[in-house]
């Protein structure tokens, strides 16, 4: 079957300890032809909280970032966490995030270019500028053309996804994304590192919405949220369809 999938049965693991970046990579300052903004975008920029806002601690960001053009594909984590927080105590909740990558990890920033909480509310993840096309680390293998977008939480089997998530990731998705692919359609990749599912070089079609279990040994976004990809990808669509 052209898309291989891992099963790890019921168990949940923190997806902080499951986020690799390619290597080797090296994080340079993008040259004029991949730094300027997208403007293919499928749909309108939703509201987010930017990293400003959230307060990151940009003293313990590495390096500069990596730009790697279009996004083709949009990957769904989620982040680990207890799942009975407030959301007002998400920028919190980041922070300690961006630290436990950082310090904890040893990765050059927070691994996520965004994160959802239950409420909807979309936050600014890794640095290097919301409305361009940044490398994060949250694929292994599959991190260039790719954006990675995480639910603040923990869905395991039989864990109430809020509808409110599913519309943020929606949102989200359906902004980066190239406007000419369907959210609901499948895309060719091709690997970069051995530790993904798939040898480095390998083709691979997967779906445009795909969980991180799709190419990674790993039971994230948690079962019940892979469950609801189908419903993100038709949230993602109707969003697009809707753009005057």
């Amino acid at each position: 079957m052209w898309l291989r999938r891992t099963a790890l049965g019921a168990m949940v693991v923190p997806l902080t300890l499951l986020v690799f970046r390619d290597a080797p990579v090296r994080l340079v300052a993008p040259d004029a032809a991949t730094a300027k903004p997208e403007a293919q975008s499928g749909a309108p920029r939703p509201p987010i909280i930017s990293r400003a806002s959230w307060h990151a601690d940009e003293g313990l960001v590495k390096d500069e970032a990596t730009y790697t053009g279009v996004v083709k594909v949009v990957f769904v984590h989620h982040t680990g966490h207890t799942n009975g927080y407030d959301c007002a105590d998400a920028p919190k909740m980041l922070r300690a995030m961006e630290a436990q990558h950082v310090r904890g990890e040893g990765w050059d920033d927070i691994g996520y270019n965004f994160v959802v909480d239950r409420c909807g509310t979309i936050y600014e993840g890794r640095a290097g500028g919301i409305g361009r096309s940044v490398r994060g680390a949250h694929a292994t293998g599959f991190n260039a053309h790719s954006v990675g977008v995480a639910a603040l939480g923990t869905f395991g089997p039989g864990v109430p996804v809020p509808k409110a998530l599913i519309e943020g990731i929606a949102k989200v998705g359906a902004w980066k994304l190239r406007r000419d692919i369907d959210p609901r359609g499948t895309v060719r990749m091709v690997s970069t590192n051995d530790e993904s599912l798939y040898r480095r070089g390998e083709v691979v079609h997967l779906h445009v919405v795909s969980g991180h279990r799709d190419t990674y040994r790993t039971a994230c976004p948690g079962k019940a949220l892979y469950a609801r990809l189908p419903a993100v990808r038709a949230e993602m669509a109707r969003l697009r369809a809707a753009r005057p």
